[in-house]
């Protein structure tokens, strides 16, 4: 349906231009609208920095380039009505900010270890831009990804894994903390502390990488450690027990340093499937949370460990194994409390015939805000924007976004 404007009014076919402008302005603020916007909306993008996704680009190695280009990436979120970035500030076990405990990243200067030139402070920088525009900025943190590809990642004298080895577990062709040592646990906390302590951030973000995805025919080679500390648990258990246990030791230690500061998860779309479980969604995934990434997405909302939950929903209505519909109403219903941010796949674009349609986002986006227990939406990701695919950034801009919203809290909770 088109609004009435009085630019409507006046090329309107002669019979229609009687017609008073202030009828037509009270007959559309009745009107209900399909895309109505919420005051309160987190409205966010996902900034990779793993293998130069998003920012900065592959071989812009310069500080003073790298600033401007962020900028332009924070100015045509913001001009699209977003209120958050979530960026990616340690992709494996490496930094885009000096640490005391690991080494620059290879994606911010091309050689891991490597400072910035002109030396800068990456994540002080766009902390201090994100904030100047009224954006909430969440540090986007991988737990347990240590070297992103053993046969061609740079990996720095310094690294964490060339210092404690035996901390280490290679998976195909990455290598992995151990979740099940306790020295692995402390370490990836003091990281993260040192951030909290350091840096306004507004959240501490970890994604769906905690026991890696499944590799078909290859089982994730922990065994000893299991005999050792498995303390009569079967596998699958004890695997969980060591994710829920650094999940609560990194809770307590953030809101210990500072109390504002979020933590959210941003977990893959499917806890588990119905067949596995009654309390799972209706769905057919491959790999779930609980069953393949040993992660109880669930445990940490009923406990209050987590502020925030992000599910990853990037399949389209009707996907014959994860429907979109199907996932959002589970989510819904099992937010428990806690705030509920809807991961939208914005990159699918193109993909297939579903990902085609142009009103595929903004479906899914009057979908989750029919949905009272979701609060928000996460796009993935940052470079899709780039193009304007089918037209989105223009949707976003003048209907879905045109109005600012305010940003929940979820520590109100």
């Amino acid at each position: 349906m088109k609004i009435c404007n009085a630019v409507q009014l006046l090329s309107a076919p002669r019979y229609l231009q009687w017609i008073p402008f202030r009828l037509c302005l009270g007959l559309l603020l009745m009107m209900p609208t399909a895309h109505a916007q919420k005051i309160s909306e987190f409205r966010g993008v996902w900034v990779a920095s793993v293998d130069n996704i998003d920012w900065p680009a592959k071989g812009n190695y310069n500080a003073d380039s790298q600033k401007i280009s962020f900028i332009q990436l924070l100015d045509m979120h913001k001009a699209n009505g977003m209120n958050a970035l979530v960026v990616q500030i340690r992709p494996a076990t490496d930094a885009f900010y000096p640490s005391p405990y690991e080494p620059w990243s290879e994606w911010l200067t091309g050689k891991q270890g490597r400072p910035p030139v002109p030396y800068y402070d990456p994540l002080a920088f766009m902390i201090t831009e994100t904030h100047k525009r009224g954006m909430e900025f969440h540090a986007w943190m991988n737990p347990y990804r240590a070297v992103f590809n053993t046969s061609r990642s740079s990996i720095a004298a310094t690294h964490i894994s060339r210092l404690h080895p035996d901390w280490f577990i290679t998976y195909g062709d990455k290598l992995y903390f151990d979740p099940g040592n306790k020295e692995v646990q402390q370490y990836v906390t003091n990281v993260v502390k040192d951030v909290v302590s350091r840096y306004a951030v507004d959240a501490i973000h970890f994604d769906d990488y905690f026991y890696p995805y499944r590799i078909p025919g290859k089982e994730f080679p922990d065994n000893d450690k299991y005999l050792l500390y498995g303390k009569g648990m079967n596998k699958d258990d004890w695997r969980r027990s060591n994710v829920d246990s650094i999940i609560l030791m990194l809770s307590k230690a953030i809101k210990k340093e500072n109390k504002k500061c979020q933590f959210g998860i941003s977990p893959f779309g499917v806890w588990r499937n119905i067949d596995k479980d009654p309390d799972g969604s209706n769905t057919k995934a491959g790999q779930t949370n609980y069953d393949d990434l040993y992660a109880d997405i669930l445990l940490w909302l009923k406990m209050g460990w987590i502020d925030y939950v992000a599910p990853q929903l990037y399949w389209e209505f009707g996907h014959k194994a994860a429907p979109y519909e199907v996932l959002i109403d589970w989510w819904n219903k099992h937010s428990y409390g806690k705030n509920c941010y809807i991961g939208l796949g914005i990159y699918r674009a193109g993909s297939n015939e579903a990902w085609k349609d142009k009103n595929q986002i903004p479906r899914q986006i009057q979908l989750l805000r029919q949905s009272a227990n979701i609060q928000g939406m996460i796009f993935f990701s940052s470079k899709s924007f780039n193009k304007n695919p089918n037209g989105w950034n223009d949707s976003l801009r003048l209907n879905y976004f045109a109005s600012p919203a305010q940003l929940p809290n979820p520590l109100k909770k």
